[in-house]
């Protein structure tokens, strides 16, 4: 039986370690583990995820992104053999963003976010994960690869100015009750993980191994 090869794009400024817990039948799935790399200059979000598609080797993959990634994989099926699109802890319009976003896409507020300061761990925690982890500092140091001050400013722009507006109908997303940075509120047709903070793919690790063979092979 050939194997159902499955792409992962990490969140925001992450590396793809932050999959290091996520296991599949080695039998049935072989995974794949994209990276962030710098966006030219005035790149858009199409182009970039044009770019980034050359990367999948395969057809009839299966796309898992989270958070911005999940964004990212959203755009990157326009371009690819895609047979499932799997999203964690994202959104699959603007209208999922939470009012500040919003805000911030109106008044232009977000180019005054000083993204320098993302230099400093705690504060690209803060934005990247939603919550300030100064008791996993060293942890998060290990996850947190992409810290170039024009990718974090590139990449804060592109969610806040996503144009997406309807969902694809074919995407699957998965989202915990308990996220900080896309409150469930703002969330319409997901899988809900009772407790799943905005970084649940370390944190309940077990439960998305256990699902996700099944939404994949469903």
């Amino acid at each position: 039986m050939s194997k159902i090869h499955v792409y992962f794009m990490p969140g925001m400024a992450a590396s793809s370690s932050i999959f290091e817990r996520i296991k599949l039948p080695e039998e049935q799935f072989e995974m794949h583990f994209l990276e962030w790399v710098l966006p030219e200059k005035n790149e858009k979000l199409e182009e970039y995820a044009k770019r980034m598609a050359q990367n999948i080797k395969h057809e009839n993959v299966v796309l898992i992104g989270v958070s911005f990634g999940g964004i990212l994989v959203q755009e990157m099926s326009q371009f690819v053999s895609a047979k499932k699109i799997i999203i964690i802890s994202s959104v699959k319009s603007n209208k999922e963003l939470p009012s500040r976003m919003k805000i911030a896409r109106v008044t232009k507020i977000y180019k005054l976010v000083p993204t320098s300061l993302a230099q400093n761990v705690e504060v690209l925690a803060k934005y990247a994960f939603g919550e300030v982890v100064k008791k996993r500092l060293e942890l998060y140091e290990k996850f947190l690869s992409m810290r170039d001050k024009s990718y974090l400013d590139w990449a804060i722009e592109q969610i806040i100015n996503w144009n997406r507006v309807e969902p694809d109908p074919k995407v699957i997303h998965i989202h915990g009750d308990a996220d900080e940075v896309f409150p469930i509120k703002n969330i319409k047709d997901c899988i809900n993980i009772e407790g799943g903070t905005h970084i649940m793919i370390l944190s309940k690790y077990r439960w998305i191994n256990t699902i996700l063979p099944e939404i994949i092979l469903k």
